[in-house]
């Protein structure tokens, strides 16, 4: 059987409901799948905000991490005890977009020990969560991922629900009061969640993976 890793870091739960639904997917075919959440975990710098919904303070909180994410900076994560155990077919990278950039989470990962003994030699793909602009998030993570061995193989993004600037209220709402409403600032915005059709996108993602694998498994077996 194929053996599936997804990694991702989320705050807003964006990410891992594209895991969720890719993992029911998954489910329903001969294959393990592995899911783990990347925890923030360097307190001394960042983190510490990102440790409670709402946020202390929406904008500050927000744009304090500008600088981090122009330089490409790295922090302290963690990971599930057991994910780097065995062998993986494939390494899928779950890259929610801060100021059109792979987070510092994520990014952390990449360039990591452990990120370059899970990519080393192996398929990878990339998902992007983002309001609209995602090119340069899954580019960059494709470059990263790349430079530790890994063999990029497809990717594709899930955007939230409004336009660039009713989404961009709506997350900055959801920042600073912790729950979905219905206007900030006196105007009427979406909730701050993937468009509805975001589950049939993420199963048809992963359906093409499976194939890539499936096809990348009986070729091995033709060989030997």
């Amino acid at each position: 059987m194929p053996r599936v890793l997804l990694v991702y870091y989320t705050y807003t739960q964006q990410s891992r409901r594209v895991a969720d639904a890719w993992r029911r997917r998954c489910a329903r075919e001969a294959a393990t799948f592995d899911r783990a959440g990347i925890d923030f975990i360097d307190d001394t710098r960042w983190s510490e905000r990102f440790s409670r919904l709402p946020l202390r303070h929406a904008y500050g909180d927000v744009l304090g991490m500008l600088p981090a994410q122009v330089r490409g900076a790295t922090g302290d994560i963690q990971l599930p005890d057991d994910v780097g155990e065995g062998e993986y077919d494939l390494i899928c990278i779950g890259s929610p977009t801060w100021f059109f950039r792979p987070s510092v989470p994520v990014r952390s990962f990449v360039e990591s020990e452990t990120g370059g003994r899970l990519l080393d030699g192996k398929p990878f793909a990339v998902y992007v969560v983002c309001r609209r602009y995602w090119s340069i998030n899954l580019k960059s993570v494709k470059k990263l991922a790349g430079k530790q061995g890994g063999e990029y193989v497809d990717g594709t993004h899930f955007v939230f629900e409004g336009g660039q600037i009713r989404s961009l209220l709506s997350l900055l709402s959801y920042f600073g009061k912790g729950e979905n409403r219905e206007r900030y600032l006196g105007v009427k915005i979406p909730p701050s969640l993937l468009q509805p059709d975001f589950a049939d996108e993420a199963r048809a993602f992963a359906n093409g993976l499976a194939d890539r694998l499936e096809g990348a498994a009986l070729a091995g077996a033709t060989a030997a």
